[in-house]
């Protein structure tokens, strides 16, 4: 007889793979899905945010990512147009812990192996296959039909199949809700740089004359490695008709703040780019038998760029609420809205300030006006430490009282 899971995740990036693992532990048979083959690179900033660390400690991995090869951060560094520089130490919520919490950046060939070896462990998982198409009976989407990489056709059926197949996502393209709106996209490129001088152990977003309205940033890694790029939203790109690696070129080249930090720096492989479906603008991610996590559902933040964090609170929304439709025996698109209604009351604040955060950073006045009070006063710093990770913080950034009361400060 045909095995019928419970649940198939197409792809199994951090978002996918934590989905697995989570359906799994709430007893689910799950089937993942995976085109490549572990371990493998993803393109990146490579920094891994406080959500995914609520994941990771959910799927006990915490110690086996700072075990790994990883730089410690402890702040951001943001320059303005004008060199104006700040140092914005992350907030600590135990400020009576002997020494401040870190974040961490972490190359993707090591971190995404983690999440996935674990979901690997315990989950029925085929790398190297490429899920084409979806099985649809009854306007419901009931399978997927793919590839082995010997060329092999298969299809396997599922109660639910949860597209985590990242920005190209298959699943999304087929059920014709993938994000195409260019003022919603964000392009990026980076490259890995040894030998840049003048680190710290801060992640560095500096708004440069050059590629305003875009932003470059340097994120430390470890033994003495950076992550480099720069990223702009699509539709900023095309009209300003910028060459993302020329310009990030040009400003290592001729930028005051970069050019003898990089003078004796060296590149590590290609430059690459990779696209990014921000959640300025959210596409449908659920419907009869399906679900989209990640950036399959254009869950980017649209002011960072950084996508693991909302990729695996999506893929542990989905599972939660897969379990829950797996009890009611209900794989309806009003059954999966509960799944959305948690992104709306979760995530959805985050992207709407992180989507006004980046009309802001297209402003140079702005830009200047902010970070130059912020390098004077140690209020303004503490106050944008806070927006850091504090969304009520972040809606004063909004407010014309805001500006008039930093005008006197």
């Amino acid at each position: 007889m045909e095995l019928v899971y419970d649940v198939i995740v197409v792809g199994a990036g951090p978002g996918g793979s934590a989905c697995a693992a989570l359906c799994y532990e709430k007893g689910l048979r799950v089937l993942l899905l995976e085109k490549g083959k572990y371990p493998k690179d993803k393109i990146c900033g490579d920094a891994i945010s406080g959500k995914s660390a609520a994941v990771l400690n959910d799927l006990n991995l915490v110690d086996e990512v700072a075990v790994n090869p990883n730089a410690r951060v402890y702040g951001v560094l943001f320059s303005s147009p004008k060199k104006d520089e700040i140092v914005i130490p992350f907030p600590q919520k135990d400020l009576n812990a002997p020494e401040p919490k870190p974040g961490y950046v972490q190359r993707r060939m090591v971190f995404d192996n983690i999440v996935f070896q674990h979901a690997k462990s315990i989950v029925n998982t085929i790398e190297e296959f490429s899920v084409n198409d979806l099985i649809q009976e009854n306007n419901f989407v009931v399978g997927v039909k793919g590839k082995h990489k010997d060329g092999r056709e298969q299809e396997f059926r599922g109660k639910v199949v949860v597209g985590a197949d990242g920005a190209a996502s298959v699943v999304a393209r087929k059920l014709g809700v993938e994000q195409k709106d260019p003022d919603h996209i964000i392009m990026a490129i980076r490259a890995y740089y040894r030998g840049i001088t003048g680190m710290t152990p801060n992640i560095e977003l500096h708004f440069i004359e050059s590629i305003i309205p875009g932003y470059f940033w340097i994120f430390p890694l470890e033994d003495g490695t950076a992550n480099v790029g720069i990223g702009m939203v699509k539709s900023d790109m095309q009209k300003t008709k910028m060459n993302l690696t020329e310009a990030m070129f040009k400003a290592i080249e001729e930028d005051p703040l970069f050019k003898n930090r990089f003078k004796n720096a060296e590149i590590e492989g290609p430059v690459r780019g990779w696209t990014l479906p921000s959640g300025s603008r959210r596409t449908k991610n659920h419907g009869n038998g399906w679900l989209l996590i990640g950036d399959a559902a254009s869950l980017i933040d649209p002011f960072s760029g950084e996508g693991i964090g909302n990729a695996m609170t999506s893929g542990k929304y989905a599972s939660e609420v897969i379990s829950e439709a797996l009890r009611a025996n209900d794989f309806s698109e009003k059954f999966f809205y509960k799944y959305e209604k948690m992104i709306q009351e979760n995530l959805d604040p985050e992207l709407k300030n992180s989507y006004s955060l980046q009309k802001w950073g297209k402003h140079k006045w702005l830009l200047n006006f902010l970070i130059g009070k912020a390098s004077k006063n140690k209020q303004v710093q503490e106050l944008l430490s806070g927006m850091l990770v504090n969304e009520e913080a972040k809606k004063k950034l909004y407010s014309p009282l805001f500006y008039l009361k930093l005008l006197f400060s």
